[in-house]
């Protein structure tokens, strides 16, 4: 039997609510209850240590030198200032991996320190920022009746991409959400791929919490309200449904973000819930009887497979990654256009039958998905990154 790896995880997020954070909360759950060593590095409103059994985690606090990635999330210019404690913690932890999630202002101060002290580095992709830059651009310049053109967009995202593979060449191998990014990023990054799929609480997200008894049909968004998650498309969504004679409908989005105000302005039959957590985001969840995700640059989509726990069938684009986790036709539906969305809702707004037999294979699928098997996957990337580098250093 291996004995368990010491591993560091320096994270972009961890108490903000996203996927990023979302993910290291539970891989770190997950360490902690199997006892694996495991340290986490992330910001927090102070700096000091909190151990719980196996799991340590070392916060950093910001300065207000930066600027603002997110409603919840900034870079600060001066995080090396943290330099001497976040040495002092490793050289004391002695890991035998360090795990970096991306290149902010925590990825890259580990970056610099793992380089330092010469410990092996993996890296996992979960943001596609070069996307996220195009659209905010794109709806910065439409905010002053500007149109960005292609070309420019594109010269955005590759602008965005080159740095982005500087980093990602540190790493042994790099984790990616999905095969489509592994591909890509494979052969700019010029790095080995493993796939780090995501798991979801299918005690926390059940079928079981649903308690609406009202007829309306109940259509659901989750996710940061900001342009690159193309939350507008939501109005359009609600004009094509009462177009159709839909009428009997309600949109439950919960979030905040730079597109809020609009979105109510803009909306009919829409309930704006803020952010929610834990039991009353799965009841959310759970009283929905559609989930919709018009977002194409997502990697993952970590609250599409929460929908599916929670047992709702999910609509979402050809782009990105959520089209890896619904079955098209089982436990909803990809629509190759969003354009086709509104027609795709009604089909089930009109056919309560197979919704329901869509959100029991919707249920089914997300058990398969737990957090353990999830983390059990990790440790074996772990493992086989550290024999990659041993077995480099052979051939040398």
């Amino acid at each position: 039997m291996r004995a368990n790896l010491r591993i560091a995880l320096f994270t972009d997020s961890y108490l903000e609510v996203n996927g990023v954070a979302n993910t290291s909360r539970q891989l770190a759950a997950q360490a902690q209850r199997q006892d694996q060593p495991f340290l986490v590095i992330h910001a927090g409103p102070r700096t000091g240590e909190v151990t719980e059994g196996s799991l340590q985690r070392l916060l950093l606090h910001r300065s207000r030198v930066g600027f603002r990635l997110d409603a919840d999330l900034r870079f600060d210019l001066l995080m090396w200032r943290h330099a001497r404690r976040v040495v002092e913690t490793l050289v004391r932890f002695r890991p035998d991996l360090v795990h970096l999630t991306g290149p902010s202002d925590i990825g890259l101060l580990g970056a610099l320190i793992a380089s330092r002290l010469r410990i092996p580095v993996i890296t996992s992709w979960h943001t596609n920022v070069h996307e996220y830059a195009r659209r905010r651009l794109a709806s910065l310049g439409a905010g002053i009746g500007l149109t960005l053109p292609d070309r420019v967009g594109a010269r955005v995202e590759e602008a965005c991409l080159i740095p982005l593979g500087w980093f990602h060449r540190l790493g042994r191998i790099l984790l990616t959400p999905n095969v489509e990014l592994a591909s890509l990023l494979g052969q700019r990054c010029q790095r080995p791929t493993r796939l780090m799929r995501r798991g979801v609480d299918t005690n926390l997200f059940s079928p079981a919490k649903r308690d609406r008894q009202e007829e309306i049909f109940n259509i659901g968004y989750v996710g940061r309200l900001t342009a690159e998650k193309n939350v507008r498309f939501l109005a359009e969504i609600e004009r094509e449904l009462l177009g159709q004679g839909c009428q009997s409908i309600r949109f439950t989005i919960v979030g905040t973000g730079s597109e809020l105000g609009w979105l109510r302005q803009t909306m009919r039959k829409a309930v704006f819930t803020g952010v929610l957590k834990g039991e009353a985001l799965a009841r959310t969840y759970a009283n929905l009887d559609l989930f919709v995700f018009p977002s194409t640059t997502d990697t993952y989509g970590n609250v599409v497979l929460e929908a599916l726990a929670s047992g709702v069938p999910a609509i979402v684009s050809s782009g990105g990654g959520p089209k890896y986790i619904v079955r098209d036709g089982a436990s909803g539906f990809i629509a190759n256009h969003l354009s086709d969305m509104p027609n795709l809702i009604s089909r089930l707004y009109h056919d309560p039958g197979q919704r329901l037999a869509m959100a029991q294979s919707a249920r089914h699928f997300a058990e398969e998905m737990s957090w353990e098997s999830i983390f059990a996957e990790l440790i074996e990337a772990y493992h086989e990154s550290l024999s990659k580098g041993a077995s480099d250093h052979g051939r040398s």
